[in-house]
């Protein structure tokens, strides 16, 4: 739970997939809407975040070259999610 009412930047883009995913709490929920209607920039990050989503759920794996899935997959090799 955040301590107060109001997020950094910094803070939304951590709480982002809780909140798409609907698992925040009423006062972050309240606090992350209330920063995006004041921060265009972290709004067209919640945006952008939303389109990745959905183009990335379009994609087949049978799309991606070798070299392409070699860079993502070392990309991510060793990424761990922090609570």
């Amino acid at each position: 739970m955040i301590d107060t009412e109001s997020l950094s930047c910094q803070e939304l883009v951590e709480l982002v997939t809780d909140y798409l995913e609907g698992a925040l709490d009423e006062r972050d929920l309240r606090a992350f809407d209330a920063h995006l209607a004041a921060c265009d920039g972290c709004t067209e990050y919640l945006e952008q975040m939303r389109t990745t989503i959905r183009l990335v759920g379009t994609l087949n794996p049978k799309d991606l070259s070798k070299d392409a899935e070699t860079v993502l997959l070392e990309a991510f090799r060793g990424w761990t999610r922090t609570s």
